[in-house]
């Protein structure tokens, strides 16, 4: 099958960020390195469906170096860098992504993936799985499983599950302690605030920045704003998580009295309306807004669009909307994650530890995966603390180890 990437020409430019990447991410070479060594995935094939970036194509490679026949798609119309997909496509990965895909081109490349009928797929958003699914069994019955990337690729699982609809085991990748203490939590909190001051040279510091939700990614992105100087409030439906921002230092007020007090707003729920015409209508002139969860649907577009009487695109990754009122707003790109599309992402130690999860849990699905059911399952803690020994270790750092009394001591209930 031939790639469909822009420009092949761009692939130079792309090779020189995936060995950048590669150079940071010590874990996974040393998984990719026994991979390599014991052709692992030989005679299996890898559907993969991700942000194509660097990080990402890292991975990629490393399972087409184990022997695995791969296949690879964007998951966001914006998150695909188009030097790095160039890049990969020259390796013998089916590649089927640029950037600004529509709609109808995004299905079509998802199914390019699964009609290389793969066994493995690593998803990110539960696109391949769900397609899958929906095509029928044709296309489920050579799949022996999937690894779940991210909290809504999970949750539309889970709730698959839930319906007896799943027909498959699906790790959660995203369920990780790696994964989302560190990717959600430090990975999105820096690279989202990057895509903003990227895309709009502006200083936080002074700000009044909204955080909409504070599950591990809304926290990383109100920690970071508070350290650039950022007054933060934040917006929660979940009382507790509110009442631990508040003791973290945040205000706490619903997104209808925030709305009016803002001048950068930040989604982070992974749900839908969370901003809308109610809450545009009463913002400040020039206020911001920009999202960070999977879908662009945080931030209803739709509304925006229909209570503004023109709009501009005035830098690259920011459109002026023009109120009624005459009052302004400004969307970070489209609605969509502003971390991959406008600035590179998580950062590369970050992805090493996301990713060293998605690589050792494919292998366990490959050695475990018929003999499992078909549910939504947590990684393997023995993996997942094996992955934090490993990062440890590339920071050059050594930890204690329970001594043979310690250990008893633990399980013992006596005094």
């Amino acid at each position: 099958m031939l790639s469909l990437v822009k420009d092949r020409a761009l692939a130079p430019s792309g090779r020189v960020k995936i060995e950048w990447a590669r150079d940071n991410m010590p874990v996974l070479a040393r998984i990719s390195k026994r991979f390599s060594a014991t052709r692992v995935f030989k005679g299996h094939r890898v559907g993969m469906c991700l942000h194509l970036e660097a990080k990402t194509a890292v991975l990629a490679e490393d399972f087409l170096k184990a022997g695995a026949d791969v296949a690879i798609t964007g998951s966001n119309p914006l998150s695909t860098q188009d030097d790095v997909a160039a890049a990969l496509s020259e390796t013998g990965v089916h590649v089927y992504a640029w950037r600004g895909v529509s709609e109808q081109e995004h299905r079509s490349n998802v199914a390019k993936v699964l009609s290389l009928k793969p066994d493995i797929l690593i998803d990110d958003g539960g696109e391949l799985s769900i397609t899958a699914h929906l095509k029928g069994s044709r296309w489920l019955d050579e799949i022996i499983g999937a690894c779940e990337e991210t909290t809504t690729g999970v949750t539309r699982l889970k709730a698959m599950e839930k319906a007896g609809r799943l027909k498959f085991p699906v790790i959660a990748v995203n369920d990780a302690y790696t994964k989302f203490l560190f990717d959600s939590r430090y990975g999105t909190g820096q690279s989202g605030l990057e895509g903003i001051m990227r895309a709009t040279n502006l200083l936080l510091a002074g700000r009044t920045v909204v955080v909409a939700g504070f599950g591990w990614v809304g926290r990383g992105v109100a920690q970071r704003a508070k350290g650039m100087g950022s007054r933060v409030i934040v917006t929660e439906v979940d009382p507790v998580r509110a009442l631990e921002a508040l003791m973290e230092g945040f205000d706490i007020m619903p997104m209808a009295d925030a709305a009016a007090v803002g001048d950068l707003f930040i989604t982070a729920t992974g749900n839908t309306n969370i901003i809308t015409a109610s809450h545009m209508t009463v913002m400040k002139d020039r206020a911001i807004l920009c999202n960070v969860g999977h879908y662009d649907v945080e931030v209803s577009v739709r509304d925006l669009e229909r209570i503004s009487k023109g709009k501009t695109r005035v830098r690259p990754e920011v459109t002026e909307y023009k109120l009624k009122s005459g009052r302004r707003l400004y969307l970070l790109s489209d609605g969509r994650l502003v971390n991959l599309a406008a600035a590179d992402g998580h950062p590369a130690e970050v992805m090493d530890m996301s990713f060293a999860g998605q690589a050792l849990s494919a292998e366990y699905l490959l050695k475990n995966g018929r003999k499992l059911a078909s549910k939504v399952i947590r990684v393997p803690q023995e993996l997942d603390l094996q992955i934090a020994r490993w990062r440890l270790e590339a920071f050059g750092k050594k930890i204690d180890t329970l001594t043979k009394v310690q250990r008893q001591y633990a399980q013992s209930w006596q005094l």
